[in-house]
């Protein structure tokens, strides 16, 4: 249940973050609102995570997926660019999730 909670966690970490972009600096209402209900339903559900995993696994794949999923979506919707090293980046991040999770992560 504590990794359901996690990706759900993420994902509303993931849509408040985007919503941001869309905010145009907390001055255009409605995605001002989604990005404030998108961190608050994260934090919330990140910290039922945190009865059943460790604060340095989930904070851990929490952050580090989240960032890794939101340089996806400015890459691949927002016209940001893909260098080398962010698709480098990306990678490491997405190596250091799986290695916490096969060392044993609970």
């Amino acid at each position: 249940m504590g990794y359901a909670l996690l990706a759900g966690a993420i994902a509303a970490e993931v849509v408040g973050t985007t919503a941001m972009k869309y905010s145009e600096g907390f001055t255009r209402l409605w995605p001002s609102l989604v990005t404030v209900v998108g961190y608050l339903v994260a934090f919330a559900l990140l910290a039922q995570t945190l009865k059943s995993l460790s604060v340095g696994t989930a904070y851990a794949i929490w952050s580090g997926a989240g960032t890794a999923v939101i340089a996806a979506i400015g890459t691949m919707f927002l016209g940001e660019g893909l260098t080398l090293a962010k698709a480098a980046g990306i990678g490491l991040i997405i190596v250091g999730v799986v290695v916490l999770n096969l060392g044993g992560a609970h």
